[in-house]
């Protein structure tokens, strides 16, 4: 029987094998795949979620990489980072377009209070903003629906999304 395990979907991003470095350090099993490996290998370690690595990629460039089909069918949680964010928001219903403000290296996110993903963060109490790493030219202008934002930076007003459900 595999452990709890986490299927992380590479889309390029430079930093695919930190998030799965940093999954593993939790003491959670993680492995890598392309983002169009086929569904047998994927859910063949019996993933409990998926993590979406950013990219290169913009959501609206011809030929720009897909979310597999048996992601979403799954039912289960996927966190998508980056490219990744951007293509569920896409793919559910949401706009995303090109950034006037473009973000590389450290910026500052706030976060809305009570959104789980940031449970735990002590630094991230109300009215707080921690320093975290960007890298995009893009940006979620609408959200899908049933869609929240629960962090944004001074030129990105989606820099988290969240639906509970």
């Amino acid at each position: 029987m595999m452990p709890d395990a986490i299927a992380i979907l590479d889309y390029g991003s430079q930093y695919t094998q930190l998030i799965a470095r940093r999954v593993r350090e939790l003491n959670v099993y993680s492995e890598i795949f392309p983002w169009d490996a086929p569904a047998e290998a994927v859910l063949g370690i019996n993933p409990k979620g998926f993590i979406l690595s950013g990219g290169p990629f913009s959501v609206y460039e011809p030929g720009a990489p897909t979310l597999p089909g048996y992601v979403l069918e799954s039912g289960l949680p996927v966190l998508g980072i980056c490219y990744g964010m951007q293509l569920i928001a896409d793919l559910l219903g949401g706009e995303v377009g090109r950034s006037e403000d473009r973000e590389y290296g450290i910026a500052r996110i706030r976060g809305q209070w009570g959104s789980p993903l940031f449970l735990g963060i002590e630094e991230f109490r109300r009215d707080m903003e921690i320093p975290v790493w960007m890298s995009h030219g893009d940006r979620i202008d609408r959200l899908p629906d049933g869609f929240s934002s629960i962090a944004s930076s001074n030129s990105t007003p989606v820099a988290a999304m969240a639906n509970r459900e």
